[in-house]
């Protein structure tokens, strides 16, 4: 069961010795404007249907409480995770979070984008800013990646090398674009994307750890995954431990959470990741030497 909140960076810290960890990377960490999160939040607050089980948000704070919390439990690099669900979003949500990052230096500069006009161009800006992630969210986005509209912008990160996190998988609720079918034929003509699998691509594990031995560029993050809360309802297969414990130390599978929108502490999901029993070196690898090595990450001392 996920532990007390209440001394949750001691129970951090303690994960952290019991691996040798220093520090940790978490790739999928959502940071927005107030009044986006707070459509965020409550969007959550009515999911319960949805998903068959309410969804409380374990952080509602205030920004500097949850950043204070994130470096509390030896988080070094985190992102900000954005996405719109609407055409003439995404631009706008790009300058915020460049300004987040420049005030910010512990999160990778994030960015994002959707199928619309001119999205080649402020992608190309957002990299000249200096963008180190992006964020595609297929299913709130409600759109197919392989919309003409944004074979510029995957052109442009399989050039610049720069990760793109996607929400493709059908959970928790499927869409119109969910599932590795079109992901598959995103790959298929851009075989150098470098892409994140978010939430391990839950529940169609297999068939995107599939396309991660096929692509190089190809990695998963762990958020939600092998939680209690995800297990009910979407448990990862045992009998393909062995090929992420492959993964993982090969440099493909990284840390996310998710944060703050989990519905259970922080430690929860690094426990869930220590209770799959693939070892120390594998959990090193996966919360910080992949994140690390992936975006140049400088090691904590």
């Amino acid at each position: 069961m996920p532990s007390p909140q209440g001394d949750e960076a001691a129970l951090v810290a303690e994960f952290m010795a019991r691996h040798g960890l220093s520090g940790l990377v978490d790739v999928h960490t959502h940071f927005m404007p107030a009044r986006v999160l707070d459509k965020v939040w409550a969007y959550f607050d009515a999911v319960g249907p949805l998903v068959g089980t309410p969804w409380p948000i374990t952080y509602r704070e205030e920004e500097d409480k949850r950043l204070a919390r994130l470096r509390g439990f030896g988080v070094v690099a985190f992102t900000s995770m954005l996405y719109p669900h609407k055409a003439d979003m995404a631009e706008w949500l790009n300058g915020w979070a460049a300004d987040f990052a420049a005030r910010t230096p512990d999160c990778l500069h994030t960015a994002t984008f959707y199928p619309e006009p001119g999205v080649e161009g402020y992608v190309r800006r957002a990299l000249e800013a200096g963008a180190r992630v992006f964020k595609a969210h297929v299913q709130v986005g409600a759109y197919d990646p392989n919309d003409p509209l944004l074979d510029p912008v995957w052109g442009l990160l399989s050039d610049a090398g720069v990760p793109v996190v996607a929400h493709c998988g059908s959970g928790p609720a499927p869409g119109a674009f969910t599932g590795p079918g079109p992901i598959a034929r995103l790959l298929a003509r851009f075989p150098r994307l470098p892409l994140v699998v978010a939430h391990m691509g839950m529940p169609e594990y297999s068939e995107f750890l599939d396309l991660a031995e096929r692509y190089s560029e190809v990695r998963l993050d762990t958020t939600m995954a092998f939680t209690d809360f995800s297990e009910a309802r979407a448990p990862f297969p045992r009998g393909e431990l062995a090929r992420l414990a492959e993964l993982g130390l090969g440099g493909r599978v990284l840390l996310g959470s998710d944060f703050p929108n989990l519905p259970y502490p922080y430690v929860h999901q690094l426990e869930a990741i220590e209770g799959l029993g693939l070892g120390s070196e594998w959990v090193r690898a996966v919360c910080h030497t992949n994140g690390a090595r992936l975006f140049g990450v400088p090691a904590v001392p």
